[in-house]
């Protein structure tokens, strides 16, 4: 099967959003998050890949106030998609944007069921496992220098 990934990045979730119905699908139906959507939103790098003209992959990072440390996080691919290395390439063009716009250091909030997948990315898990909701996560970290 021959696939046409296109990525589309945007600040602020309402100039994209088919990344918040991605978000709803997979984090508040399949996952069963009640506090997906937040202020957050508004400001943030977001990433959604299409599949032609389908919507199969988003994500988005943020910075802090100092600008040199970004917060990547929200990163899902719909499950037709999955295992066809998405997950990966939202985080690459996520990463890459963050470092465009002066990140030194990326962190995340990563589900402990996922912590492989970013640690294949270059991310070090740090501190205690803790639950976000009903979800074990663990604080993650990957310096871009």
């Amino acid at each position: 099967m021959e696939s046409n990934y296109q990525c589309l990045t945007a600040v602020g979730l309402q100039n994209l959003p088919q990344a918040g119905e991605i978000r709803e699908e997979i984090f508040v139906k399949e996952q069963g998050f009640h506090n997906e959507f937040d202020e957050i939103d508004a400001y943030a790098v977001h990433l959604l890949v299409l599949d032609g003209e389908t919507p199969a992959a988003t994500g988005r990072a943020f910075p802090d106030e100092t600008g040199k440390i970004w917060h990547m996080g929200r990163i899902c691919v719909r499950k037709a998609w999955r295992g066809q290395q998405l997950g990966r390439l939202v985080m690459e063009q996520l990463e890459k944007a963050a470092k465009e716009r002066g990140a030194e250091k990326l962190v995340l909030s990563a589900q402990v069921q996922a912590k492989g997948f970013y640690e294949k990315l270059g991310y070090t898990a740090h501190g205690s496992e803790y639950l976000d909701e009903f979800c074990p996560h663990i604080e993650m970290e990957k310096t871009i220098l």
